[in-house]
């Protein structure tokens, strides 16, 4: 295959796996209607390596998200429900007695897949939750002593009610940092409402989607994300949007220097999904909220006065000069 000089990369490499993405996009969207954004950044967070974190009201189609995904990318999908009396073992796995050989030996549990759909999360108790952050950060979990590698790949997509519903434990900080980005999907638009109406009872269910993807797309996406050129005039955005969380008079913290490689990560992502191999300021500025939102915290006074942080990450990027111009490496 015909490559461009000094590069190995095949030409419309980039272009070719983007139409897989939109493939798909397009097989998840037959099940999850009008939800086409909430999708790209589900597999923009997937290219990434990264686990995603939503917070949603029941019913909107979370669970159908990661069946959906699951399912089309030829991946292992196992689901949790997170509920107050959940125990880390039960996440985990634990130690359970051999009969036969009277010998303790390891059971593993449903964190050991491909895709973990973490239902209400935040619903279980905070020892419960904090038993996912070596599995979501190390790819593994240890067990009496001993650590035992996850499958790969491996992504946490966790769901979360709002904190103010009752019978929740808001997820401390430590947790939310692992998520390399949050979102929510929302009520459907009136099209697509009708739509799902309509076709209920006859609508296909996740499981019986067609498998386009499998171990060898997946390869490509991450190694698509590490390859995305970066122009310095686009890393010094970041840098000046990161440090622009820091002074801001209205945050009590800013972006730590995870958050900034994060909000890097997750725009390259985004950017592999658009068939680009190399990062643009709108990518940043597309996905800045949904990485930096749930990495901020707004002061009580701010808060009083209607701010989130939705809102200031808003006000950042209006008040962050975009650079005009982004050199592209030949080739």
């Amino acid at each position: 295959m015909t490559t461009a000089a000094g590069d190995e990369r095949p030409i419309g490499a980039p272009e070719q796996l983007a139409r897989q993405l939109e493939e798909v996009a397009a097989n998840v969207g037959s099940v999850l209607y009008g939800k086409r954004d909430v999708v790209r950044l589900t597999l923009a967070c997937l290219a990434a390596e990264g686990h995603l974190l939503i917070e949603d009201l029941p019913g909107v189609g979370k669970t159908t998200l990661a069946k959906a995904l699951a399912q089309t990318l030829g991946l292992h999908c196992r689901r949790v429900q997170f509920t107050a009396d959940l125990l880390p073992s039960d996440l985990i796995g634990a130690m359970v007695l051999d009969r036969e050989r009277m010998t303790p030996v390891f059971h593993p549990g449903p964190v050991f897949t491909n895709i973990l759909l973490a239902d209400e999360l935040n619903r279980a108790s905070p020892k419960a939750q904090s038993a996912l952050l070596e599995a979501m950060e190390e790819g593994q979990v240890s067990v009496d002593g001993v650590t035992r590698p996850l499958p790969k790949p491996f992504m946490v997509i966790a769901t979360q009610n709002p904190y103010d519903s009752a019978g929740t434990y808001p997820l401390p900080f430590s947790q939310r940092d692992r998520f390399l980005l949050r979102t929510s999907i929302g009520y459907p638009g009136r099209q697509a409402e009708d739509r799902l109406l309509a076709t209920a009872g006859a609508r296909p269910r996740p499981e019986s989607l067609r498998v386009i993807g499998g171990a060898t797309m997946l390869k490509n996406m991450a190694a698509a994300v590490d390859n995305v050129f970066v122009a310095p005039e686009v890393r010094a955005y970041v840098l000046d949007l990161v440090q622009a969380t820091r002074n801001h008079p209205s945050l009590l913290f800013g972006a730590s220097p995870r958050a900034g490689l994060a909000l890097l990560r997750t725009a390259s992502g985004f950017a592999v999904t658009a068939g680009r191999d190399y990062l643009r300021p709108d990518d940043v500025k597309a996905v800045a909220e949904v990485v930096l939102g749930h990495r901020l915290a707004v002061t009580s006074s701010a808060e009083l006065g209607g701010s989130t942080s939705s809102s200031l990450i808003g006000e950042l990027l209006a008040n962050t000069p975009v650079p005009v111009r982004a050199t592209v490496a030949a080739g």
